[in-house]
């Protein structure tokens, strides 16, 4: 039996193509930045489809925050990005979701997970970037963190949230995260809020991320 590979697997093709539509058709909002990071992802998704990479079979995993991702596909099916929503919906019993930190605080371990769909941890394997989803429930506080050497967006499918406490986030809106910006998520009381992500950097930082809460800042008195 041969290698599996991204063309044997359409629902997984569709939905980079729809991963790519965020990145084409979205609004920069006039933010150079912000244009030039949209323009890097759709060429690695470019070099993913050129390279047909493994698709690997990872044993499918639930966390409690997964019992949401229902909820939060409904909501996106509704809205802008339906056809991504509809799309993950096709692919979501072969999704393993983690936590990704060593330690996770005892009140986000229900909360949340994400879980890569192209990347080193695959099931789509690839070193050019990360494609994924984040998922949180309702009324969650997602801790001051930062990514060394990964510059990353997210695009808000379900749900509205707020970094860093600084405006509110509804499905459609892209974020974008230089790389060693800290930032803190928090989510509103009535829905489940689901992100999708984008993670560009070298393929060594893209395979050892370094997870890490960022360490409490001492107030000055």
């Amino acid at each position: 039996m041969g290698t599996s590979r991204l063309r044997d697997h359409p629902d997984f093709a569709y939905t980079i193509s729809d991963f790519d539509a965020l990145y084409r058709f979205g609004s920069a909002g006039g933010s150079r930045p912000i244009r030039t990071h949209m323009r890097q992802v759709r060429e690695a998704i470019a070099d993913v489809f050129e390279d047909n990479p493994e698709v690997v079979g990872r044993e499918p995993t639930r966390l409690p925050v997964v019992d949401h991702l229902g909820r939060a596909l409904d909501l996106g099916s509704r809205g802008e990005l339906g056809v991504l929503s509809d799309s993950l919906r096709r692919i979501s019993d072969r999704l393993t979701w983690e936590h990704g930190y060593e330690k996770v605080p005892r009140g986000l371990v229900k909360k949340y997970g994400y879980c890569e769909i192209v990347g080193p941890k695959g099931p789509v394997v690839s070193d050019r970037v990360i494609l994924g989803l984040v998922l949180f429930a309702p009324e969650t506080v997602y801790p001051q963190h930062h990514h060394r050497g990964i510059q990353e967006s997210y695009v808000a499918i379900a749900g509205e949230w707020s970094e860093n406490d600084g405006a509110v986030h509804a499905p459609g809106s892209l974020i974008l995260n230089e790389a060693g910006h800290e930032h803190r998520i928090t989510t509103g009381r009535q829905s489940p809020c689901l992100l999708a992500y984008s993670w560009i950097g070298s393929p060594e930082r893209l395979l050892t991320p370094a997870m890490r809460f960022s360490a409490p800042r001492r107030r000055v008195r």
